[in-house]
């Protein structure tokens, strides 16, 4: 294992923790993450200094694997960059980098209780997903195991129960996820929120009913579904944030309940702006859900859809109107209006009028 170089960026000459640290960043870390970045804050103007992955891993009594990802942790926080070298990826540098204002408040705040809730994934599950007591017994030196009971508990910042024990372990003995997955399964959900076993099970079950084997596929199968949400949220003329727990409960339904092409949910946005001015995920979701009741899927359906719907309105209003006009045993409405309420319609004799005219014309005439 090559020595490592560790550079800093803030100021020299001494050990600084900022208060935006303190404030932000440390109430959402596990704690051996934070005694790892504390160290390498100590440790960075120390001469003679050339730390290795071992050699931080005894400093800890942990493994390098842990070691490595609460360095990941702190990199995807913002304050660490890590370098690799060559094609196996092996770490070479570790940059302290200042801790950015305008990203303390919207990455480390803790959320609102509404807004902690985690989207909920396909809801699919294989009952029980947990192993044994008995098998658990026999897995508790498995260097793999522990290895999982580790990482598991510092995402999600608590010891794990019995039970979750067993669930955790479940993908690893009976899916045989293999310890990177399972890693990043852990890593995934707690990033979006998700720290309880419920969620994490979920979540893990839809991958295993995905086939997903690999760090790699479950990356590129979580990526190409948050595309697809950021293309949705474009449609409705949305680019300043991201998707909440609800809208992403809804997008989901949409793409994998519904199975609806992107072109129909685009035009199912279109309508829901012309028709309420505003960005309604619940009114669009109202419009997608008669398109699948009706079995809509091409934008020829949708036409269809249309079409016979005017059709039918249009026969409605004719059959309202010619049922207003033609009553059994009744006479035909006549119209009232303040004209024909103020005035009474005479019947006049046109002829004597006109005679009258004649002579009054003829007495008026000179001699």
């Amino acid at each position: 294992m090559g020595l490592l170089t560790i550079k800093d960026s803030r100021l020299a000459g001494m050990t600084l923790l900022a208060d935006d640290f303190i404030d932000y960043y440390m109430p959402r870390a596990n704690g051996d993450f934070v005694k790892i970045y504390l160290y390498l804050l100590r440790s960075v103007h120390r001469q003679d200094f050339n730390p290795t992955l071992s050699s931080l891993a005894d400093v800890f009594s942990c493994t390098e694997k842990d070691v490595l990802r609460a360095l990941r942790y702190w990199q995807q926080a913002g304050l660490l960059n890590l370098s690799y070298r060559g094609k196996e990826r092996e770490l070479e540098k570790i940059e302290l980098l200042p801790i950015q204002p305008s990203l303390q408040k919207t990455q480390y705040v803790p959320e609102e209780p509404s807004e902690r809730k985690p989207p909920e994934p396909p809801e699919k599950k294989t009952a029980p997903a947990q192993i044994s007591s008995a098998r658990a017994r026999e897995l508790k030196d498995n260097e793999d195991v522990r290895q999982i009971l580790f990482f598991t508990e510092q995402y999600i910042g608590h010891p794990l129960s019995a039970t979750d024990m067993r669930r955790i372990l479940y993908f690893y003995d009976v899916l045989h996820f293999p310890v990177d997955l399972i890693d990043y399964l852990v890593e995934y959900c707690v990033s979006r929120g998700g720290r309880n076993m419920n969620y994490i099970e979920k979540v893990g079950l839809a991958w295993n009913d995905e086939k997903l084997t690999t760090v790699q596929a479950a990356k590129e199968y979580s990526s190409s579904w948050k595309d697809r949400y950021f293309a949705i949220f474009r449609a409705f003329g949305i680019r300043n944030r991201n998707p909440i727990p609800d809208e992403i409960k809804m997008m989901d339904k949409w793409l994998k309940e519904y199975a609806m092409p992107m072109d129909l949910i685009r035009e199912a946005a279109s309508r829901t702006i012309r028709q309420t001015g505003q960005p309604s995920f619940s009114y669009a979701d109202r419009i997608l859900s008669d398109w699948n009741k009706a079995g809509v899927h091409t934008p020829d359906d949708i036409q269809k859809l249309d079409s016979a719907y005017r059709q039918s309105h249009a026969s409605s209003e004719a059959g309202n109107t010619a049922l207003s006009q033609k009553r059994p045993g009744r006479e035909p409405a006549k119209s009232s209006t303040r004209f024909n309420e103020n005035f009474h319609q005479r019947d006049y004799d046109f002829d004597r009028l006109e005679q009258e005219l004649l002579l009054n014309q003829q007495s008026e005439t000179p001699d």
